[in-house]
């Protein structure tokens, strides 16, 4: 009777843990969703370009700040409570100069003000930074506490835009108040962090493994490598259809994001237990993610024009037919990117080459077999993620050698 109860009180504590992550998420993409809509009613269209632009990049520049929180949260679920400050501030550092170094290429070949690509380097400096704090909750499976930082973060990385907007400022005098409210909220994400105990039960506190930088490195490769293929189609398209083809498949790619970002509390949740080894974790969150993309596959087989008229209106609705192909791409890689997170926590080698692979024979296939319409394209990203599953789940669930 008391081990029911203990593992219904578990399980409602994650259910709530979940609830949280997932509102947590829900208002980060708003506030993203918040600054483009605002822009297009604040700036000139010139000026909401390069904003738009900038934000763009700023996604890119991030990357390292996903694979600084998925190594900070593998490395202390496993090992316990390390101090990751030194290789967090460097790997922050790094990215931030590294942007700075590209500014005055960026101003040049996309047409943007050099203090705008120079707002960026600073910008991303707290974001990669903020990476860790995230990292060192999810570790220690604090996911309330984590859901507050993401909420936090979310306000400091587009709080400041939207005051900005809101105010009427230029994009550089929006991005410099973006700038200062991701760089103020740093102490309360510190905060938040901080261990309610000296260590935690089960964890040896006086066994030193410290994070190494090789470790961060894979998982920036790895985070990288997922934005890479989440995008990958998307931009063949802009290369290989017409404009108007290519502006319906950005609205059917709506419905993959979907399908791909609705599950990922799950990953989120269960890194942890990943990291050490826990199979019927990783099994129970496979199970999850599927019966999740198998929801809104058949959620979009019935509902495709309601799903195309809500993404891009009644213009689109002539793409409804494949409205299930764009969603099962999306399904299919938030089983792709569960199965990387997973050989990233248990210290894999190379665990993104496989998405790089995937990445490029999806380049190679549409480019030259592909007919050049909505359907070809789509045909070699759904091929493409299947393949790129398979292969995944293979290297995931072989046995291990001996």
């Amino acid at each position: 009777m008391t081990q029911t109860a203990g593992g219904a009180t578990a399980v409602v504590r994650l259910g709530a843990a979940g609830a949280a992550v997932t509102v947590a998420t829900v208002l980060t993409n708003a506030l993203a969703y918040a600054v483009p809509v605002l822009g297009a009613r604040r700036l000139t269209p010139a000026d909401l370009g390069a904003l738009a632009t900038v934000l763009a990049l700023a996604a890119i520049a991030a990357v390292p700040g996903f694979g600084l929180q998925i190594a900070v949260a593998a490395h202390r679920a496993r090992r316990g409570a390390t101090d990751p400050a030194r290789l967090a501030l460097r790997t922050a550092a790094v990215t931030a100069g590294l942007t700075a170094l590209a500014a005055p290429v960026l101003s040049w070949t996309l047409r943007l003000p050099l203090t705008l690509t120079l707002l960026l380097a600073a910008s991303t400096f707290a974001t990669v930074l903020a990476g860790r704090r995230l990292g060192e909750l999810q570790g220690d499976q604090r996911f309330l506490r984590l859901a507050a930082a993401m909420t936090v973060l979310a306000a400091g990385r587009y709080g400041g835009l939207v005051v900005g907007l809101a105010l009427g400022r230029s994009p550089v005098g929006c991005l410099l108040l973006g700038t200062v409210t991701g760089l103020l909220v740093l102490p309360l994400l510190a905060r938040l962090a901080r261990p309610a105990a000296p260590a935690r039960p089960g964890v040896d506190a006086g066994a030193v493994d410290e994070l190494r930088p090789r470790q961060v490195l894979t998982a920036c490769a790895a985070s990288l490598a997922m934005l890479t293929i989440s995008y990958a189609d998307l931009i063949l398209a802009r290369q290989l259809l017409s404009a108007d083809a290519s502006g319906g498949y950005a609205v059917g790619s709506v419905l993959t994001k979907g399908a791909l970002w609705a599950p990922q509390v799950v990953t989120l949740l269960v890194l942890p237990r990943l990291a050490r080894g826990d199979r019927q974790a990783r099994a129970w969150a496979l199970g999850l993610i599927l019966a999740c993309g198998a929801v809104l596959v058949g959620a979009s087989v019935v509902a495709g024009d309601l799903a195309f008229r809500l993404a891009g209106g009644a213009a689109y609705l002539h793409l409804a037919g494949e409205a299930p192909l764009f969603a099962a791409v999306g399904a299919l890689y938030a089983v792709v990117f569960m199965l990387v997170n997973d050989r990233v926590a248990t210290g894999a080698r190379w665990p993104g080459a496989p998405l790089w692979a995937a990445a490029g024979l999806l380049g190679l296939t549409a480019l030259l077999a592909a007919p050049r319409t909505v359907p070809g394209v789509l045909a070699c990203a759904l091929g493409t993620a299947v393949l790129t599953a398979v292969v995944m789940a293979w290297l995931a669930l072989r046995p291990a050698r001996r």
